[in-house]
C-alpha cells in the first residue's frame, strides 16, 4: 500500500510517499482502510471548548482563527451549545465564518478585538497574535481564556505561553485554562453525533492526493487555511 513516511525532522519536503507492506492486525486488533485524512490531527480536541470552558447557553464566546481547521469547528460547536459567537479572521474569510454560524465577525486587519471594548465569557485563542495580557483585556472579569496556539517561544514553542497562563491563573479572577489534547471516546462520539445530524460540518479548504502530502503540509504551514486540508488516500 502507499504511505507518507518521515525519516527525519525538517520542512514538509522531508516527507516521502512509498510502498509499504499492509500491516497484519494482531489479536484484538482490526485493520482499517482509510479513504481520506485531515492534515491536522486534532479536530476533535475542540470538544474540550465544552469540558474546560463549560460553555453554557447565552454566554458570549470569541474564537480567534475562526476560519482555520480548529476555529471553524469551535464556532459551530459553540453555537450548538447555545452561545453567542464572535469569530476573528482576515477580510477574505469573513463570509465563510458567517456561514459557519458566527453571530458577529471581526476582521483582524481592520479591528483589534482586544481594544474594541467588548468583553467575552470565553475566548478560544488559536492564533497567539496578541500577548496574554492584551487578550485578557477582552475577557469578562470571571471569564475563561483558553490559549490554544501551536506557536510560542523560540526554543520551547507553546510551552512558554502555557506556563505563563498557568502561573497567572492563580492570581486573578479570570480563569486561564490551556489544555492538553487527550482523545476521549465520549468526545469523539459526541462530535460524530453532531456531524451525523448536520449540526456541525467540516469546512474543506483543499484536497490533495497522497503523493502531494508535502504540499498539503506546506499549505497548512502558511497559517491561512480556510477550514480543513484533506489528503485523499
Amino acid at each position: 500500500m502507499r504511505a507518507a513516511v518521515q525519516h527525519r525532522y525538517g520542512p514538509p519536503s522531508v516527507l516521502e510517499t512509498i510502498d509499504v507492506a499492509v500491516p497484519e492486525p494482531g489479536r484484538a486488533e482490526v485493520l482499517v482502510r482509510v479513504g481520506a485524512a485531515s492534515v491536522h490531527p486534532g479536530d476533535y480536541f475542540v470538544m474540550t471548548v465544552r469540558d474546560i470552558a463549560k460553555v453554557r447557553p447565552g454566554q458570549t464566546v470569541l474564537v480567534t482563527g475562526a476560519s482555520g481547521g480548529v476555529g471553524s469547528f469551535a464556532v459551530q460547536i459553540a453555537k450548538v451549545l447555545g452561545a453567542e459567537v464572535t469569530g476573528v479572521c482576515r477580510t477574505g474569510n469573513i463570509e465563510m465564518v458567517r456561514m459557519l454560524g458566527a453571530d458577529y465577525v471581526i476582521d483582524y486587519t481592520a479591528t483589534d478585538f482586544t481594544r474594541a471594548g467588548s468583553r467575552y465569557d470565553v475566548i478560544l485563542d488559536n492564533v497567539e497574535a496578541r500577548p496574554l495580557a492584551d487578550v485578557r483585556g477582552a475577557l469578562a472579569p470571571t471569564g475563561v481564556l483558553i490559549p490554544n496556539s501551536g506557536r510560542g517561544g523560540r526554543w520551547l514553542g507553546p510551552v512558554v505561553r502555557i506556563a505563563k497562563a498557568r502561573a497567572q491563573s492563580g492570581f486573578i479572577r479570570q480563569r486561564l485554562r490551556p489544555f492538553t489534547s487527550v482523545g476521549k471516546r465520549r468526545d469523539l462520539l459526541a462530535l460524530a453525533d453532531l456531524l451525523a445530524t448536520g449540526q456541525v460540518a467540516p469546512a474543506i479548504d483543499r484536497t490533495y492526493p497522497l503523493d502531494a502530502v508535502a504540499e498539503a503540509l506546506a499549505h497548512v504551514g502558511t497559517g491561512h487555511t480556510r477550514g480543513k486540508v484533506v489528503v485523499a488516500v
